[in-house]
């Protein structure tokens, strides 16, 4: 007896619409809302050109998630061009049709994850579809990310959304045909981007790709390479009309030493100003950005809204930078802080435990990795943490601190109900010689002594980890307690 489950019905319709390609596309249009879904993705995975341009144009939902239905596969060339043939015939009616519904044609990925499979049957997962424009719905259809919009007004272009990565290299095949097909049909067609990451590539390129590209619609942005501050200028107008966007990540800019203070200052004025527009702006990242050194003030005073998470690294700051910090307004609120990589060694960190105090009643992650600390300095922090009650992680490995400094800390940390994981270096008196180097035994009974401490404060399940330094290859490594060699580096 064959264990292998007979077709279902749903597949036999669809497989016997698709056999007779003239019955099938005539019958789109008293088909089943809840035939299309499967019936597009046999028609899509059987690459039927023909019967996938009459669907896109009888699709029944506001949103047509073609990135997830591809998922990690490439999107083929001949479906991509009868997906558009459709929707070019749809754009080419004039009245637009009572019964067009999409809006959108989402290509990412990683959107609308469970839609192919709970219209297939794959998953059980049932929630409410309401069309746009249906006076009584069908129950138990299922709800598209986006589908309880508002109809859309006769002229409303049709919206396609992507994510976008730009770097140097070959072009992007689809990105290149989606730029074309917009151009054709300029006010009908809009290209949209969610998230936006920049790698290197000229700066030339990014502009002429960004015309195309609808700003407003861009919510995430990455920006790493290692631009020139002229550079960065002259993307500062295209930044300036993200006014949606709620992420920002800059990283590596580059200050060249023949470049004149007026011109640097042009520059950075020019940056800078744009966060005046960003009035969404939620997560701030800025990493090895050289020109905040005595200018952080210029980026905190343009800031329209509170942050939740400003991360300022592998960068260089004075007094006056930590001072300007704590009594920013839209810091005050801030679940995420990361200054790691900043040198702290020299500077007065009053201004820090000041913030930290504001900040009591919402910070949740705190990373001080490898900003120089000592103990004095630590010690100024250590009572203000001990009243951040919402606190989860605190990371502060590569710093010079004592074993009575970490001591101090854990039993501070015990208080911290919230508190789960703390990432710590290894206290200078578990180093022997001159190579920097911790000693094992040393570090083991370190080890021993904080789980006893935590186990008697009824905190077993705290993570400890201490971050050291691969003496062989310099890669840092994370040990509880663990060896003091990289994985690279471990003898076989």
């Amino acid at each position: 007896m064959s264990s292998q489950a007979p077709p279902r019905l749903l597949e036999l319709a669809s497989q016997s619409l698709l056999r007779e390609k003239a019955l099938g596309i005539a019958a789109l249009e008293e088909l089943p809302t809840e035939l299309f879904p499967p019936l597009f993705m046999a028609a899509f995975t059987g690459r039927h050109c023909e019967a996938l341009k009459a669907m896109v144009q009888a699709w029944p939902f506001v949103c047509l998630p073609l990135g997830a239905l591809v998922k990690g596969q490439r999107l083929h060339r001949e479906t991509l061009h009868a997906v558009f043939d459709g929707i070019d015939g749809l754009l080419a009616q004039k009245p637009r049709p009572r019964r067009w519904k999409l809006q959108v044609l989402d290509l990412r990925k990683h959107a609308h994850q469970d839609f192919w499979n709970v219209w297939s049957g794959s998953v059980t997962h049932e929630f409410s579809l309401i069309e746009p424009g249906t006076a009584n719905p069908m129950t138990k259809r299922q709800k598209v990310e986006g589908s309880r919009v508002e109809e859309a007004q006769p002229s409303a272009p049709l919206e396609v959304l992507l994510d976008l990565c730009l770097r140097e290299g070959t072009p992007d095949e689809l990105l290149t045909y989606l730029i074309m097909k917009v151009k054709q049909r300029k006010d009908l067609l809009q290209l949209c981007c969610k998230k936006l990451k920049i790698f290197a590539i000229p700066i030339q390129n990014i502009s002429n790709i960004l015309k195309m590209v609808q700003l407003e619609s861009i919510q995430n942005l990455e920006v790493n390479c290692t631009w020139k501050l002229s550079t960065l200028g002259r993307f500062a107008p295209h930044l300036g009309q993200m006014v949606n966007l709620r992420r920002l990540l800059l990283s590596h800019i580059h200050i060249s030493s023949d470049i004149s203070s007026v011109k640097e200052e042009q520059y950075v004025g020019q940056f800078t100003s744009q966060f005046f527009h960003l009035q969404q702006l939620q997560v701030l990242h800025l990493n090895s950005v050289p020109f905040l050194e005595g200018r952080l003030d210029q980026v905190l005073r343009c800031l329209k809204t509170p942050l939740e998470t400003l991360s300022i690294t592998n960068c260089l700051l004075l007094d006056s930078d930590l001072m300007h910090l704590s009594q920013c307004p839209n810091v005050g609120q801030l679940k995420d802080l990361s200054l790691s990589g900043v040198s702290l060694t020299n500077l007065n960190l009053g201004p820090l435990k000041i913030l930290l105090e504001r900040l009591t009643a919402t910070l949740q992650d705190l990373d001080l990795d490898e900003c120089g600390i000592m103990d004095s300095q630590f010690s100024i922090l250590l009572p203000t943490l001990g009243h951040c009650s919402q606190l989860r992680t605190l990371s502060f490995g590569g710093n010079t601190i004592s074993i009575a400094v970490l001591e101090n800390l854990l039993r501070l940390a015990i208080g911290l109900k919230k508190l789960n994981h703390m990432l710590y270096p290894a206290p200078v008196e578990s180093y022997e010689g001159t190579n920097g180097t911790p000693h094992p035994g040393r570090l083991a009974q370190l080890h021993s002594k904080l789980r006893q401490m935590l186990q008697e404060a009824g905190r077993p399940g705290m993570i400890w980890s201490w971050a050291n330094t691969c003496p062989c290859c310099g890669n840092r490594t994370f040990n509880d307690p663990g060896p003091l060699l990289c994985p690279f580096c471990m003898p076989v």
